[in-house]
Order: structure tokens, then C-alpha cells, then sequence
């Protein structure tokens, strides 16, 4: 690895999304009185929907995170909830970072939000850092340890660390497919498929829950960052909105959904947005046989959660041009996502046709 591998960094924040700082100061001076001078102030563009800002103090690395300006459904950006889940999960969990505060008084900067330490290191993105070179079995070595966080996140004890009441109990499979079969129907707009026969075949194939446990519902690479000394090494793991108690393989599905190889054709490769491309990166059936063997499983029928995160990658694109459909945003990236949402569903359908009755 180069020396100038470049740590990630935020930029300069989006014109109406600034945050009103002396404000945030103040309370933020309330939690830690050693802190120094003014933060400078920079916002990271990745991520979930969340905002995130970098607060880099002359003594202190802070991160904050907030809800976009306007939301009206606070269960949709939860801040209290994914500051608690953190909270309670660090101590059997070291990888995710340290909280500092959670601020519920709208008078600060007009929403909840809050604060927690920065952990400084790599993020692999689409393409890895410039600077940052790994070869073959280097790379396996990080995909190894990426897949062993999911399991060691899998392997926590929800209930010795507080989190037993997270989810709704057993059913997990069951409530998602009808969720997110619910949640297409409300996207549709006239130039994407029904894919009433996917929704279909999910609900009649859907397993009971083979466990119940933490999962974090967004694993990816970018999710995770790196030890810049051992780009290796995993440190720390972010964006926990979506966390929650479920089915493992529901969680791993959601992933594999991701999981873009570089021999995969061109409408999947538009998908990619982490270095599964890679020389040495597993291929999607090897990273499932690992895991499986990590975590002792044996599913009855893996194609269902194989499609189910495809499923679920389909609404969530659609969801996103159903807002560019009707002028809610007029961002030019969204204008064929529309093509994807298809695309999605008719891998789907091939999956189902040729693994199905497995």
C-alpha cells in the first residue's frame, strides 16, 4: 500500500443542508467542556439518507448525524433509536463508534440528531482509494474479514446487551416480503414491470426464520472502514439505521444483492458501488457456502434469500425514481433507474426459473 492512501475525508457541506454550528457547539459544550476553539466543518456525501457532518475540532473528532431538512416520518430517520442501538451494541461490538450525545431538543438546529467519535481510516467505495493497491490474496484477506464482522455481528448476544426488545419477534421473513411486495405496489409508475409472479413465488416460498439475531440490513463495503496502516483490517462499521432483529440470511441476502462480480453483465455491473470486482473478492456462492459454515446454517432453499435481496434492491431503486418520476427530486442520476428496477426483477425471475424449486 502506498503511504499516500487517502484517508476519507469529507467536503465541503451542500448548499442548504448547513448545520447551525454556534448552536451545536453550545450543547455539544454541555457533554464534553475540553473541547478546543471551532470545529471545521465538512459533510460526507456517502452513506444512508441521513446527513453526516464532520466536526473536527482542534482536540476532538466528532461526527454528527441528522435527518434531511423536511422529514415528517421520524420512524424513517430515527435518530434516537440508531443512536441507542450503537450505544447498547459497542460494548460486545467494538466496531462501532463511540457515542458522545443525543440531542432531542429542537431548538438546537431543529431536528434530533447526534454525536459520536470520528474513526479515521479507509472506506472502499466503488473503486478503492487512489494510492490504495492490494494484491490477490491481500484482497481475499479483506473480503475474508469483512464476511467475519457480519458473522461476529450475528454471533451477539441481543439480549445481554439490552437490544431483546429491537424487533417484533418471529416472522421476520414473512413481514419483509409483505413489506416490501407493499412498498413496489406504491412505487409502480406505468414504464416498470408489476412482477406480480416474483412477489408471488417470495410469499409462497417464504421459510420460517431459521434464527433470530442483530443484523444490520445495509452491509456493504462501504459501510465498513478500514485500518489505513492494514487496509485488512476492519475498525470500525457505520451507518446502523437500519439495524434491527431478524433473520440472518435475510441480512446476508440483502448483501449478496450487492455483491456485483466482474464477470456479471453490464445492467448488473451499473449496480456496483463496492470493490467486489476485484482479482481474489469471493464470488457470491463462495461467500455464501463460508458464512453458512461460520454460522453453522443450512437453509432449506437459499434462492429464496437470494431473490428476496434482489427484490428488495428493485423496490428501494424504484422507490427513488418514483420520486424523479414525479418531479419530488430532478436529480439527472435517477432518470433510468427505472431501467434497473426491471432489470432486477427479471434476474429475479431467471433465479426463480432456473434455482426455484431447490
Amino acid at each position: 500500500m502506498s503511504s499516500t492512501t487517502p484517508i476519507d475525508q469529507g467536503r465541503a457541506v451542500r448548499p442548504g443542508e448547513e448545520l447551525n454550528i454556534p448552536a451545536v457547539d453550545a450543547w455539544l459544550r454541555t457533554l464534553v467542556p475540553s473541547l478546543e476553539g471551532t470545529p471545521e466543518v465538512t459533510q460526507f456525501s456517502g452513506g444512508a439518507s441521513n446527513w453526516t457532518y464532520r466536526l473536527k475540532y482542534p482536540n476532538r473528532d466528532l461526527i454528527l448525524r441528522r435527518p434531511p431538512a423536511g422529514t415528517k416520518a421520524k420512524s424513517a430517520h430515527d435518530m434516537s433509536r440508531e443512536y441507542n442501538v450503537q450505544k447498547a451494541l459497542k460494548p460486545a461490538y467494538p466496531f462501532v463508534p463511540t457515542m458522545i450525545g443525543l440531542c432531542q431538543d429542537a431548538s438546537v438546529i431543529g431536528s434530533d440528531f447526534y454525536v459520536m467519535e470520528r474513526i479515521e481510516g479507509i472506506i472502499p467505495r466503488k473503486q478503492l482509494p487512489r494510492g490504495l493497491q492490494l494484491d490477490k490474496d491481500t484482497t481475499r484477506r479483506l473480503c475474508l474479514n469483512v464476511i467475519d464482522k457480519l458473522v461476529q455481528l450475528h454471533q451477539v448476544d441481543a439480549a445481554a446487551v439490552g437490544l431483546s426488545s429491537l424487533g417484533k419477534g418471529p416472522g421476520y421473513p414473512k413481514r419483509q416480503i409483505e413489506g416490501w411486495s407493499d412498498r413496489y405496489e406504491k412505487a409502480g409508475t406505468w414504464n416498470v414491470l408489476s412482477f406480480k409472479r416474483v412477489r408471488d413465488w417470495l410469499k409462497a416460498n417464504t421459510p420460517d426464520d431459521v434464527a433470530t439475531c442483530l443484523i444490520h440490513n445495509d452491509w456493504r463495503f462501504d459501510n465498513v472502514v478500514l485500518d489505513a496502516g492494514d487496509p485488512t483490517r476492519v475498525i470500525g462499521v457505520l451507518d446502523w439505521e437500519m439495524a434491527t432483529l431478524g433473520d440472518p440470511l435475510m441480512d446476508l441476502g440483502n448483501t449478496l444483492a450487492y455483491w456485483v462480480q466482474a464477470d456479471d453483465n453490464v445492467m448488473m455491473r451499473m449496480t456496483r458501488r463496492q470493490p467486489t470486482h476485484l482479482p481474489g473478492m469471493l464470488r457470491r456462492e463462495e461467500v455464501v457456502e463460508y458464512y453458512l459454515d461460520k454460522m453453522k446454517l443450512k437453509p432449506g432453499n437459499w434462492t429464496f434469500y437470494e431473490v428476496y435481496g434482489l427484490f428488495r434492491l428493485a423496490v428501494i431503486i424504484q422507490q427513488i425514481y418514483y420520486r424523479y418520476h414525479h418531479k419530488q427530486t430532478r436529480n439527472p442520476a435517477f432518470k433510468n433507474f427505472w431501467l434497473l428496477a426491471n432489470y432486477l426483477g427479471l434476474r429475479c425471475e431467471r433465479l426463480i426459473r432456473t434455482k426455484g424449486a431447490r
